[in-house]
């Protein structure tokens, strides 16, 4: 969370800049860049309908489209934790026409050695949308009521628990892996395509545990559908007040999701100056502020240069955890 702490209000200096440096270096995409955009625009969001990253995609590119007077088309292309829809962008013309609203996965890409692309070489970061905790969530006949209980049985019981995960190698599944290094205990990993056919299971029984995003999961716990245990953040929630911090059972645990804006490299840095004054604006849009915060979902304005921060610590810390657990994909 350094990085997203850093994040402040967006420098108008460092935008003036970027444009500065697309004239001076990119003359043949400049006036492109300074109609941009011409047409529609290809959103790629990498899971499917229900979950955090396609609800919260939906929006804030509603709200662009009418912002930039071009349609902002959401395209679902999911499958491998996100990464078929991220090499879809990768690999596509950096004309501004396709862009990818990427998620977490995308730093925890050393799980993933058949990729045909590199996040950190192939995609430009351009905006920061949010940040969001985890909420340990277990389905209402577990008979845990505490995170002290369900470690206890799952040591009396080892290797008995379910856990629900949005598909390996994304934040769900590397958090419940913190978590259960942490506690030392085991438990059983059921990775799925997405958090809402998570949550579905969970809900119906077929799982036990899932440490889902707090927006997704919220409405089910209020509805008595689901029961919250703690939350992965670092303060209480305004949503679930009550609702302990799981660093109050294991101090220094906090893990988060995180979505953003990405494009192809190559991408004029006019496209870049304008898409992310254009998410910015869509930010401060008073409906989708608060439409946000209602969700427990973390925003601020940001630069692309903030937002490259974040993603290179996030990279660097769940690499360094991946190897240290000693982490591999089935």
């Amino acid at each position: 969370m350094n990085g997203n702490d850093k994040a402040g209000m967006l420098s108008r200096r460092m935008l003036v800049s970027a444009a500065s440096l697309g004239a001076l270096h990119a003359p043949g995409v400049h006036a492109q860049g300074a109609e941009w955009p011409t047409r529609a625009v290809r959103v790629i969001v990498p899971w499917p309908p229900g979950g955090t990253a396609d609800s919260v995609a939906r929006v804030l590119f509603a709200e662009a489209s009418q912002r930039a007077g071009q349609q902002f088309v959401i395209d679902n292309r999911t499958g491998a934790t996100g990464m078929i829809g991220s090499a879809a962008v990768a690999t596509a013309a950096p004309d501004g026409t396709t862009i990818l609203y990427g998620t977490t996965p995308l730093s925890t890409a050393v799980l993933f050695p058949q990729l045909t692309f590199d996040p950190k070489r192939d995609l430009m970061p351009v905006w920061q949308s949010i940040t969001v905790p985890q909420l340990m969530l277990a389905h209402p006949s577990v008979q845990a009521r505490s995170v002290a209980e369900v470690i206890a049985d799952a040591k009396a019981r080892p290797g008995t628990q379910n856990w629900a995960s949005a598909g390996s190698g994304g934040v769900q599944h590397l958090s419940m892996e913190l978590f259960a290094r942490r506690a030392g205990i085991q438990v059983n990993h059921v990775p799925y395509r997405g958090g809402g056919p998570a949550t579905n299971d969970l809900i119906a029984g077929q799982v036990s545990f899932y440490l889902g995003n707090a927006d997704t999961a919220i409405p089910q716990v209020r509805a008595g559908a689901l029961k919250a245990l703690c939350h992965t953040g670092r303060e209480r929630l305004a949503a679930l007040p009550d609702l302990p911090a799981l660093s109050d059972t294991l101090p220094g645990f906090e893990t988060y999701e995180w979505n953003g804006v990405f494009v192809p490299k190559g991408t004029s840095p006019d496209v870049i100056v304008r898409l992310n004054r254009l998410m910015n604006e869509t930010l401060a849009t008073p409906a989708v502020a608060e439409r946000l915060r209602s969700l427990e979902l973390q925003a601020r304005q940001n630069t692309p240069e903030q937002f490259a921060t974040f993603f290179d610590e996030q990279t660097t810390r769940w690499t360094a955890f991946i190897r240290e657990a000693n982490i591999r994909l089935e």
